[in-house]
């Protein structure tokens, strides 16, 4: 039996949106960066695979939902005080420039030796339109293949910069060798890019692409050549799982790209049975004061268990999102990462220092202009 990756989202209190009213959680502590290292430090050390961190270039109007800090940066400041965890910030690709976007993630991959990802998704509001005032709003299925563009791009610039580039010739005084930098000259639907780019290529040579099915009500085909892009998949828990991943094996072969190189995880928010109170009658509360969709995994450690032990085989993992991270989160790192270990359905915990496509079992990309891509232009 093959064991599965496991992943977990910190958002702000938590996944459901009155999270942050529960009794557990300490309002004051919700922009607190010291509150993100903690949990991630949690989450890795009960050898958890990867955590992801959303982004939002939207401001809730109505003041009732907590605030965000920029994904990156927090993650970046993650970096030096974890070293096996993978960390994977949501970047918005719709009004961000995507030189800047890539040079942020390949940092964020030298900062944490290699754990780097990203999960590209879009700003579909007028509003986030206006705030920003780069551009006006555009059709979903738009924006969806322009983020499909800018993470062809990223790979690109990630590229530009040959492994060996750098070759630090005290006695010349050549620090670069100029023969190994590279133009990508993209000239796309909505952006052009000449490159190189400004940071060498990481340790990873690409951070890993995660991305949601989720985030979007797209209709598959437009989702499907995103996603087919990706290393990791998100597929949300509702979902005819065994139809999309036939569908999306389809899509990453129409790229010519080896399914065996994508990994595919279940998209599961969780509420548990606490000792004081039942999931059901923390639902109810929640609910009562912020109406959001019903979770996915509910109920009691032993119950929870048998429902995700009953997805193995199926797919490659999960990603849990707790519903209050103050309340599940303790429950899924001390109770539940434990139990589907002692059943054989996750590998032993690594002890030292990996990069994330390792621990994934993904390979490292090889650079295509190293390997003589047709039309490479050296500088």
């Amino acid at each position: 039996m093959s064991t599965l990756i496991t992943a977990v989202a910190l958002d702000r209190a938590g996944d459901h949106p009155a999270a942050w009213r529960e009794s557990a959680v300490d309002p004051r502590s919700l922009l607190d960066p010291q509150r993100l290292r903690l949990e991630v430090q949690t989450v890795e050390a009960a050898g958890v695979d990867f955590v992801t961190v959303p982004d939002s270039l939207a401001v809730d109007a109505s003041g009732s939902s907590v605030p965000l800090l920029d994904a990156v940066t927090q993650l970046a400041a993650v970096a030096p005080v974890t070293d096996r965890i993978g960390l994977v910030p949501t970047v918005t690709t719709t009004h961000t420039e995507p030189f800047h976007l890539q040079a942020a993630v390949a940092s964020v991959d030298f900062a944490s030796l290699g754990r780097a990802g990203w999960q590209p998704t879009v700003s579909l509001g007028a509003g986030e339109a206006a705030a920003i005032g780069r551009r006006g709003t555009a059709a979903p299925e738009a924006l969806w293949q322009e983020a499909g563009e800018v993470i062809d791009v990223a790979r690109l610039l990630w590229d530009s910069w040959e492994d060996d580039a750098e070759i630090r010739d005290v006695a010349t005084g050549r620090f670069i060798d100029r023969d190994k930098l590279h133009y990508v000259d993209h000239v796309g639907s909505t952006f052009s890019v000449k490159g190189p780019s400004i940071v060498p290529r990481s340790p990873q040579g690409h951070p890993v692409t995660v991305v949601s099915l989720s985030d979007t009500v797209l209709t598959d085909p437009v989702v499907l050549r995103v996603a087919a892009r990706a290393d990791v998949v998100l597929v949300p828990a509702g979902a005819d799982f065994a139809a999309r991943r036939v569908a999306l094996a389809a899509a990453v072969a129409e790229l010519g790209r080896d399914f065996d190189q994508v990994r595919v995880l279940i998209d599961a928010s969780v509420v548990f049975d606490l000792p004081e109170e039942t999931a059901a009658t923390r639902i109810d509360r929640l609910q009562g004061r912020t109406r959001s969709g019903p979770p996915d995994l509910v109920g009691s450690l032993e119950a929870i268990t048998e429902r995700i032990a009953g997805w193995a085989g199926g797919v490659d993992g999960i990603h849990l999102r707790p519903w209050v991270i103050a309340a599940d989160l303790p429950q899924i790192t001390a109770q539940l990462i434990p139990a589907l270990r002692a059943g054989g359905l996750l590998p032993p915990a690594p002890t030292g220092p990996t990069t994330f496509r390792d621990r994934l079992g993904l390979t490292r990309p090889v650079n295509v202009f190293a390997a003589g891509r047709e039309g490479a232009l050296s500088l």
